[in-house]
């Protein structure tokens, strides 16, 4: 595959770069958007606000990242080598974590409010927790 391989791996990883970015700033936006009032113009600001960074951003490059990640695993034979099949079920979780992330955005907009923002404020550690471990699986291949 020579340099189309190159350049899809370039892809991948911007593209997770994009998503990444995206998982960390919209629970971030939930946090600030659970403080406005029901119904007020902020709240309403919010909803457009995270309505944007989904359809812009997080869910096209979740997308390119699924696509072009089973594509490289495909051409490289990674289907067989342990660090992929860690690294894999990390995305499949990321994948999951940024579903639950899209559906609060849903509640929100809806009126639902936490008690506190305190568990928002931990989840939003997530995606770096994942970041860090695939990092290390993708670089050093421990398994």
């Amino acid at each position: 595959m020579g340099q189309a391989y190159l350049w899809l791996k370039a892809a991948h990883l911007i593209l997770v770069i994009f998503w990444i970015a995206g998982l960390f700033l919209l629970p971030r936006f939930h946090i600030y958007h659970a403080e406005e009032p029901v119904g007020s113009p902020q709240a309403a600001k919010w909803i457009e606000r995270e309505g944007r960074l989904r359809r812009i951003i997080l869910n096209p490059s979740m997308i390119g990242v699924w696509i072009l990640g089973l594509a490289l695993a495909v051409q490289i034979g990674a289907f067989s080598m342990g660090w992929f099949h860690a690294k894999l079920l990390l995305v499949i979780l990321l994948s999951g974590y940024h579903g639950w992330a899209v559906g609060y955005g849903r509640k929100l907009a809806a009126g639902h409010r936490p008690p506190t923002t305190k568990a928002l404020r931990l989840l939003n550690e997530v995606p770096g927790v994942a970041v860090i471990l695939i990092v290390i699986l993708v670089i050093v291949k421990p398994l």
